[in-house]
C-alpha cells in the first residue's frame, strides 16, 4: 500500500506527523510492501481554510491511502471520491503509523470524523 503522511517538513521514517493535511511543509510518500520512502513539498499548503485542494498538492502522485491528524470534510471526500482512503495518525512518526497501517490498526476517516475548524475536537 503506498501511503501518503503529511509531515513537520521532516523526510523519511523518522519524520513526525503534521496535525493536519492541508497546511503540512511536507508529504512522505511511503510503499509498505517495498520499503520506498520519498518526500515532496507541500506546495499548496498556503491556502484559505476550506479551499485545500489535496489531489493538486500531490503534485500527481498516486498513493491508495493518507494518514492524517486531521482533514477538513471536502478534503476527505476529494480523496474518497479518487479512491484514496483516508485514515487518522497516531502521535508519532511516518515509521510508526506505517506499521500501524500494514496491521490494519488505524481509523479511516468519515465525513463527520473530519475536521469542522481547526483546533475544534477534531485532533487538527
Amino acid at each position: 500500500m503506498r501511503l501518503c503522511i503529511p509531515t513537520d517538513g521532516g523526510t523519511g521514517l523518522d519524520a513526525k506527523v503534521f496535525g493536519h493535511f492541508g497546511s503540512a511543509p511536507c508529504f512522505v510518500v511511503h510503499d509498505t510492501e517495498t520499503g520506498e520512502t520519498r518526500s515532496l513539498d507541500n506546495s499548496g499548503k498556503d491556502h484559505e481554510h476550506g479551499a485545500c485542494n489535496p489531489l493538486a498538492s500531490l503534485s500527481g502522485e498516486t498513493v491508495d491511502a493518507i494518514v492524517v491528524g486531521g482533514i477538513g470534510a471536502r478534503a476527505l471526500m476529494g480523496l474518497n471520491g479518487a479512491g484514496i482512503r483516508v485514515y487518522r495518525a497516531l502521535e508519532g512518526t511516518v515509521a510508526d503509523n506505517a506499521a500501524a497501517a500494514k496491521d490494519g490498526s488505524l481509523v479511516e476517516l468519515t465525513p463527520q470524523t473530519s475536521c469542522g475548524h481547526h483546533g475544534q475536537g477534531c485532533g487538527c
